[in-house]
């Protein structure tokens, strides 16, 4: 059987404002109206007989990627938590040593949560081509055919056709500049490399300790104090933050005699910024993908998404226009690959709309910052049915709440009761508190916060169902 190792690390900076570091693209529905990129990646699993998925992300991703594994019916997918980014090559070190530690060495299917593949029958059978290559001992490597001269990836040369299918890997080569990439294209000897992997489990760890023997110490060191907590599994944080950051291509790939790579022509794009985007987008007359409430006139070869309001457009051509509740990018398409940049501005004056959306997921529902001013903010707040915010207080800030829709059971000092709809309570500064939906609708309210300091880090969680304490 096939264990899928899905890859759900990774922040999606090219495609701010709509992916953020607490809310990046693998768990957006950038292409899809119904599913995110990480619920699209398990769907085309189905028919291939494999096992529960087990899925890799960013601690402060994990609920995020339960709920969607909910919506899904994934109800025991193991979660391994990353306290701190170290690139792919001990991400799939952490899943092998703990996949050949309950499984008799398991295949591992190696994946990416953020990738687009539109044919799924094209993708299942490259897979069962490189299965006996990688019940053989091989490390398989799954590359793109290319359909033009691409200079934002990289490269894999073809070598000698293999009876079992697929071919030996000649080399890997660094993102090509334009005539290089034309080259590639004309020669038809070269793949782009997806970043898709296919091998044994003790395989990958054999190599990657002939290698790299520092990497999977490492890595060995921070499952041996690992935690489990409810699904998720967490390492050791100082034992892999230790851990050399270093991809799976250098560290093992480039290095080992046994790589092989199984062409892929399945519709493929790994979404890496808005061009790709408008790429495999439904495109009107004008050259243009519209989204969300937009109103376009005489304008041309541009993507326009609006999420919260009216966006107008009047002679414009090749633009990337992107409104969210609380900003918007203005790129030429040509250099959409720069976006990444106003990310780093953002981090570097302190601002915080590269964190996350207006409105934040947490385990137990949504919240919605509305408005804020000086001494006040307002929040709309959707408690999931049957969920509990943490037993908490704060040293700084007040909050009133009112009903708007549902039952709210509160927790206010030593008391205990129901507020309904269109009924209100107080919170002061310091009170040990409570909000819980005891019913089976969703509770909506408003949180009228008010004090010297309002910020989310003046909670003092004192019991949390969901392990935050």
């Amino acid at each position: 059987m096939i264990y899928p190792i899905i890859m759900a690390g990774g922040n999606g900076s090219r495609l701010w404002p709509l992916s953020r570091q607490l809310n990046p693209k693998q768990f957006l529905q950038l292409v899809d109206d119904k599913l995110s990129m990480l619920q699209a990646t398990i769907g085309r699993l189905d028919g291939l007989g494999v096992a529960t998925p087990r899925l890799i992300c960013n601690e402060e991703h994990r609920f995020l990627a339960t709920e969607q594994l909910r919506q899904l019916g994934v109800e025991n997918a193991n979660i391994l938590l990353e306290p701190v980014g170290r690139n792919t090559a001990p991400a799939i070190a952490l899943a092998a040593l703990q996949a050949a530690d309950q499984e008799d060495d398991p295949v591992l299917l190696v994946l990416a949560a953020d990738h687009l593949i539109r044919d799924v029958g094209a993708f299942h059978r490259s897979i069962e081509l490189a299965l006996p290559l990688a019940q053989a001992g091989k490390l398989v490597t799954f590359g793109i055919v290319p359909t033009h001269a691409e200079t934002g990836y990289g490269y894999i040369e073809q070598g000698t056709e293999l009876s079992e299918g697929g071919f030996t890997v000649s080399r890997f080569v660094e993102k090509p500049n334009e005539p290089t990439a034309q080259a590639y294209l004309e020669s038809g000897r070269y793949l782009w490399n997806s970043g898709m992997f296919m091998f044994k489990a003790s395989r990958y760890l054999d190599e990657l300790g002939r290698f790299r023997p520092d990497i999977l110490d490492a890595c060995r060191e921070a499952l041996v104090n690992a935690s489990q907590d409810m699904t998720f599994t967490r390492v050791d944080a100082d034992a892999f933050a230790a851990c050399p950051d270093e991809s799976i291509d250098y560290a093992v790939m480039e290095k080992t005699d046994d790589a092989v790579v199984v062409p892929l022509d399945a519709g493929w794009s790994d979404i890496g910024a808005w061009s790709a985007l408008w790429d495999v987008s439904d495109i009107d007359a004008d050259g243009n993908v519209l989204k969300g409430d937009v109103l376009s006139h005489a304008s041309r070869n541009s993507y326009i998404h609006a999420d919260s309001r009216l966006v107008a457009t009047v002679g414009v051509e090749d633009l990337v226009i992107v409104e969210t509740k609380d900003a918007v990018l203005v790129a030429h398409r040509d250099r959409v690959q720069d976006v990444k940049k106003v990310v780093e501005q953002l981090k570097s004056e302190g601002r915080c709309e590269h964190l996350n959306h207006r409105e934040v997921y947490r385990p137990w529902g949504v919240y919605d910052s509305i408005d804020n001013g000086q001494r006040y903010q307002v929040k709309r707040i959707t408690v999931k049915p049957g969920a509990k915010l943490s037993v908490q207080k704060h040293h700084h800030r007040a909050e009133h709440w009112i009903v708007v829709s549902g039952t709210a059971k509160v927790t206010n000092g030593d008391k205990t009761y129901l507020v309904t709809e269109n009924q209100s309570t107080y919170i002061p500064v310091g009170q040990v508190h409570a909000l819980e939906n005891p019913g089976v609708i969703p509770l909506e309210l408003i949180e009228v916060q008010s004090g010297t300091y309002l910020g989310e880090d003046d909670i003092v969680r004192l019991e949390d169902k969901y392990g935050r304490a």
